[in-house]
């Protein structure tokens, strides 16, 4: 499962060629070993691994598979790091600090509150269990219970993806869920005995992700409600009486979404009732590539107003760098600003959501106050290299 987890960092190719030539083998070798040992000595049933070598090995053995079980933390860890970012794309968690190690390999990441989790999840199960004997059952229905998601994922796969004949899935389903479901029940009756665990654990994960994938739902339907569209409210500038005041000067608008008004624009129209004589409004964009070359770095949009002094400005970056839009303006056509900008000078404006709940039954009180919770401790936002002393952050409050 691990090997599979962590295919982003390795690619189809190599894991598929490892499992056939060397994992399988190794492990019905082993497998098979250990039990035509049992089958003759049944007096190593408590060690069965370390007695299939002679006395002089065993020491030698012990060092392999604890170098053995380091590597497959490793993999453990870092299949973690994969399913967590992309559990994060899908957006059934918030979003995590990642930091990518590779620039030929988009999937080599490391991700810091990952691994902080996993290191007290296992020093507080190993304070906890204090044996590897104790965890035996939490470790059996993990297993079982993986093998039977994977078959029914499988299934799934087959039926939807690859278009196998239903009586084929139906009777390949049988087949293996026969045995899946067999060993499942079995550590069924060792829930009292730590089998529920990793029961626990999967009902924490999944409360978790669906509230956060519901509650991320309602907060953006909620911040675009209160957004608007963004060419409405651009058409509407022209309209307003009396007409809007510009000031002199360049402001730089970040933006969230494409087709949404930036929250901080609104406020400093609607509250503040003014608006720069050039206005430059931005969406950063990540690209799956480590860097992008500076040809192809910005666009430039005039939103269907010409000559109003607002532009829509897309500024692309690599998975290794670190956005820095007042450089990415640099290299936006002066000829396309609808005016001379001065960006040496301009404001740059961020808009800062909080979260309250709201009477609206759109979930459970505590579900919207463990979405709260949770998205109190995401990533910080990236400030896009903006000088600190020329930006104005304003604040806008979201009832979910």
């Amino acid at each position: 499962e691990a090997l599979y987890a962590d295919m982003g960092h390795f690619g189809r190719a190599p894991i598929t060629l490892a499992w056939a030539a060397l994992v399988l083998p190794a492990l019905v070798l082993n497998y098979f070993g250990q039990a035509a040992l049992l089958i003759g000595n049944q007096s190593v049933v408590n060690a069965p691994f370390f007695m299939l070598v002679p006395g002089w090995a065993q020491i030698p053995v012990v060092a392999l598979s604890t170098a053995a079980t380091v590597i497959a933390s490793q993999s453990v860890i870092t299949g973690a790091y994969s399913v967590a970012s992309q559990a994060a794309q899908l957006g059934y968690l918030p979003r995590l600090q990642i930091a990518h190690t590779s620039e030929s390999a988009f999937g080599q990441i490391y991700v810091p509150w990952i691994s902080r989790m996993l290191m007290v999840a296992v020093i507080a199960l190993v304070l906890a269990f204090r044996s590897s004997a104790a965890l035996g059952y939490a470790y059996g229905m993990a297993v079982t219970g993986t093998m039977t998601i994977t078959t029914l994922l499988f299934l799934y796969v087959a039926r939807v993806r690859w278009r196998a004949p239903l009586w084929l899935v139906i009777l390949g389903g049988g087949a293996l869920l026969t045995v899946d479901l067999m060993f499942f029940a079995a550590n069924l009756t060792k829930l009292l005995h730590g089998a529920w665990l990793p029961l626990l654990i999967a009902l924490l994960a999944f409360t978790v992700m669906t509230t956060w994938q519901r509650g991320h739902e309602i907060a953006i339907a909620a911040r675009e409600k209160a957004a608007g569209p963004l060419l409405d409210f651009i058409g509407g500038l022209a309209e307003r009486t009396p007409p809007l005041p510009r000031l002199p000067g360049t402001a730089v608008f970040l933006n969230r979404g494409r087709g949404s008004t930036p929250l901080s624009m609104r406020a400093n129209v609607d509250r503040i009732h003014v608006l720069q004589q050039h206005v430059i409004i931005v969406s950063v964009d990540t690209l799956p590539v480590p860097r992008v070359p500076d040809p192809e770095r910005v666009t430039v949009s005039d939103l269907r107003f010409p000559d109003d002094g607002i532009v829509y400005v897309v500024a692309r970056f690599g998975y290794m760098e670190r956005p820095d839009v007042p450089r990415a303006l640099l290299l936006v056509d002066p000829a396309r600003t609808e005016g001379s900008v001065d960006l040496a000078n301009a404001t740059y404006f961020l808009s800062s959501a909080s979260l309250c709940a709201g009477p609206e039954p759109t979930m459970a009180r505590w579900r919207k106050r463990l979405f709260i919770a949770i998205s109190k401790m995401t990533a910080d936002a990236e400030y896009f290299g903006l000088p600190v002393d020329r930006t104005v952050i304003i604040g806008a409050r979201i009832q979910i």
